[in-house]
C-alpha cells in the first residue's frame, strides 16, 4: 500500500512517515499543496493523508482540484478545525474522511485502513458506455458483453479507475505486469491495440499521450493514436 502524506509541519510529517512506514506502508511526503496535486496526479496512491493548512494551496483546494481532474484516491483530511461546518466543507470538497488534531495514532491508522478498504472495494466501474465488474470479471460496452483476456481486463480496469489521469507506462508495467520499466518493451502497446480493436467506435476514449503513457477519457477523444 502506497500513501502520500501532505503536511508542512516537519515534526508531525516525520512522525506520520515513521509510524506509517512501521505499519508496512510505502510513504511519500510533500509539504505544500501545489506539489501534492502534481504528485497525486502522477502516482497512483492508495490513500492521501492531507493537512488542511498548507503553503500555496490549502487542503480544500487540493481536494477540489484532484476530484475535478478525476482522481479517485481516498483522501483523509487532517485539521485543527473541529467544528461541524468545517467538517462539512472538507467532505463536500471531496475528502473521504476527516480527523481533527490532536488525534490518536491508533484512530488515524484505523481510518486509513477504512479508506484503503473502500479503495479496494471499487468492484464496479462505469465510465461513459463502459461498465466493468471486477467481482464477476465481466465487461460491457453499451450493454453488450466485451470478450477480454484477463490481462486486458486488468489493464482496462486500472485505466478506468484512474480515468482522466495520464497513467505512465512504467506505472502500468508495475501495477499490471509487476515488472520494472523496460523502454524497449512493446507489451503495453500490444494490449492497448487489442483493447482499441475490441472497443470499436469507442476506441477513441483510450488516448495515447506520446512519451508519457495512456489516459482513458469519459468523453470520446479525437486524439487517440
Amino acid at each position: 500500500m502506497k500513501i502520500l502524506v501532505v503536511e508542512d509541519n516537519a515534526k508531525l510529517a516525520s512522525f506520520l512517515t515513521r509510524a506509517l512506514s512501521e505499519e508496512g506502508y510505502q510513504v511519500d511526503q510533500v509539504t505544500d499543496g501545489a506539489t501534492a496535486i502534481e504528485q497525486a496526479q502522477a502516482i497512483a496512491y492508495d490513500t492521501i493523508v492531507l493537512d488542511w493548512m498548507l503553503p500555496q494551496f490549502d487542503g480544500i483546494h487540493v481536494c477540489r482540484v484532484l476530484r475535478s481532474a478525476g482522481c479517485t484516491t481516498p483522501i483523509l483530511l487532517l485539521t485543527a478545525r473541529g467544528e461541524t461546518q468545517e467538517k462539512v466543507l472538507g467532505l463536500d470538497a471531496g475528502a473521504d474522511d476527516y480527523l481533527a488534531k490532536p488525534f490518536d495514532l491508533s484512530e488515524l491508522l484505523a481510518r486509513i485502513r477504512a479508506c484503503t478498504r473502500r479503495r479496494g472495494s471499487e468492484n464496479v466501474l462505469r465510465i461513459g458506455p463502459l461498465v466493468l465488474d471486477r467481482s464477476q470479471r465481466s465487461a460491457r460496452l453499451e450493454g453488450h458483453p466485451l470478450d477480454l483476456t484477463p490481462r486486458e481486463f486488468s489493464l482496462l480496469f486500472y485505466l478506468m479507475r484512474e480515468a482522466g489521469r495520464i497513467v505512465p507506462r512504467s506505472e502500468l508495467l508495475s501495477k499490471i505486469w509487476e515488472a520494472n520499466f523496460d523502454p524497449g518493451s512493446n507489451v503495453i502497446d500490444v494490449h492497448i491495440r487489442n483493447l482499441r480493436e475490441k472497443l470499436g467506435p469507442k476506441a477513441t476514449m483510450l488516448e495515447t499521450v506520446r512519451g508519457v503513457g495512456y489516459r482513458l477519457s469519459p468523453q470520446v477523444s479525437h486524439e487517440a493514436q
